[in-house]
């Protein structure tokens, strides 16, 4: 049991409770080889922090459930809502270095290399909106190291964890992987302790957070930030702008076309399941604009038991208190899955812009971070579609009076859609930007007019269809 300095003890519990009180989230993560004796000094670390908001998070080797799903997503999942601690025993560094190890590339759609960009982006994703990302990597002498193994070994209740050490001695190139990272650029220093004494190491390691912490509250008393949207006194668009009258589609040729479109649709996500490719669509637009019936009949000859539709409303306080990417990650489909989403992440550049409820700073850099996020999902094997269903004011108004006459209807409607139309041209030009902003070659933007509801189902559907089989023929002619 390692001997803790009563007085840095004491600190840290009043530290981390003010970090709590100011709805600080933070997270702690602990490098190390085995039996540097990093979990020792991650567990007096543990017992010194409050249990109502410390979580320990231990990274153990990849299982297959965890490969079906994106690098980062037990990462995403795992965050610290605000105010909370996250200890995290190993981390997305061990995890990389396990994937090169083993030569773990399924599901992945891309070299390791850039899920490395991945995750320094993902580091400066929780940075900027306000995380304590603190990392510390455990060193000690390989003599010590070989003479704790040895006492293991001798101790027949704990022989299991001593050849579980030897054998990722053996196989892992540990050392020599985190050595290059913590001499590489990362947005959160490295802090390097040697466990040779393990009471020096455990002041070092309470030392260094409660310098970390202090220098942050302090911080913390600053202006309050702007929650200005930006828009134009006069914006014209160029974006929205279609002749829909032409875009259109009769309702017998719609007939006709469609069941065809859909049973297509099925036998795409049987060969995406077949794959492990997984598929992510997204769907904004106007209120009214028919995502919602559209989602519905691209799904309608699906197997229920391989997609998820996903119909995005007001965030809980639960969700409030983490990261605003946190409940999409967490809904991100695995290997061979399709995820509808109906709105999605970036309502952050939309009604969070447009209605004040982020900060300026907070929506203009999320469209590097949802960028930085997209491209982490295309990384790990997905395909990302996103369509903006664009109708006219006019049209808009007829749905509305529509639902509102219609009593089976009457369920759609809410004042939010009648408020959000008062403010239509400010909607329009944070689309817009949205769009140019966020249109990449890995997760593109396809605008669909939608005045006619039948010429945008049909376009969407095969956008996605032409989309997968060209994803699809990319991957066969790789095998």
């Amino acid at each position: 049991m390692i001997s803790i300095d009563k007085d840095l003890e004491f600190e840290l519990g009043e530290v981390t409770r003010r970090t709590h009180n100011m709805g600080i989230p933070v997270m702690i993560i602990i490098e190390g080889a085995p039996a540097s004796g990093k979990s020792r000094l991650s567990n007096a670390l543990y017992m010194s922090l409050d249990a109502k908001y410390t979580n320990f998070v231990a990274t153990r080797p990849p299982r297959e459930a965890d490969l079906r799903y994106p690098f980062l997503h037990r990462y995403w999942y795992h965050l610290p809502k605000d105010g909370n601690i996250n200890i995290h025993f190993r981390s997305w560094y061990s995890q990389l270095i396990e994937y090169k190890d083993y030569n773990i590339k399924r599901n992945i759609n891309t070299d390791f290399k850039l899920i490395e960009e991945d995750m320094k982006n993902f580091e400066e994703t929780l940075t900027n909106n306000g995380y304590e990302v603190l990392k510390f990597y455990i060193t000690t002498d390989k003599e010590v190291r070989e003479r704790h193994i040895q006492n293991l070994k001798d101790n027949p209740m704990l022989k299991w964890k001593a050849e579980e050490f030897q054998s990722r001695l053996q196989h892992h190139d540990y050392d020599e992987e985190m050595e290059y990272f913590l001499q590489g650029e990362t947005v959160s220093p490295w802090t390097q302790i040697d466990f040779h004494n393990k009471e020096d190491a455990a002041n070092t390691l309470y030392s260094a957070i409660i310098t970390r912490l202090k220098k942050r509250i302090k911080a913390e008393h600053k202006n309050k930030p702007k929650t200005e949207g930006r828009f134009s006194d006069n914006f014209k668009t160029d974006l929205f702008t279609f002749d829909f009258d032409k875009e259109t589609i009769p309702k017998h040729e719609y007939k006709e076309i469609l069941p065809d479109l859909q049973a297509r649709m099925r036998e795409i996500q049987f060969q995406l399941y077949q794959e492990k490719i997984p598929l992510v669509l997204v769907y904004e637009g106007m209120d009214a604009a028919g995502k919602g019936g559209n989602i519905k009949r691209t799904r309608a000859l699906l197997d229920p038991t391989g997609y998820k539709n996903n119909a995005i409303g007001t965030p809980t306080d639960i969700e409030l208190a983490h990261h605003y990417l946190w409940r999409f990650a967490k809904r991100t489909p695995r290997s061979g899955h399709i995820g509808f989403f109906d709105r999605s992440w970036y309502g952050r550049v939309l009604v969070e812009r447009v209605e004040g409820f982020a900060s300026q700073d907070a929506w203009q850099q999320a469209y590097e971070e949802i960028n930085d996020f997209e491209k982490a999902l295309h990384n790990s094997g997905a395909v990302v579609i996103k369509f903006f269903l664009s109708l006219d004011k006019d049209e808009q108004l007829k749905r509305l009076e529509d639902r509102l006459n219609t009593p089976e209807k009457q369920w759609k409607i809410t004042e939010d859609d009648w408020r959000n139309r008062e403010k239509w041209d400010l909607y329009l030009e944070a689309s817009e930007d949205m769009i140019l902003k966020t249109d990449t070659e890995h997760a593109p933007w396809i605008v669909i007019p939608a005045n006619d509801k039948r010429y945008a189902r049909i376009t969407a559907l095969k956008t996605i269809i032409k989309i997968c089989e060209e994803r699809l023929a990319s991957k066969n002619k790789s095998v």
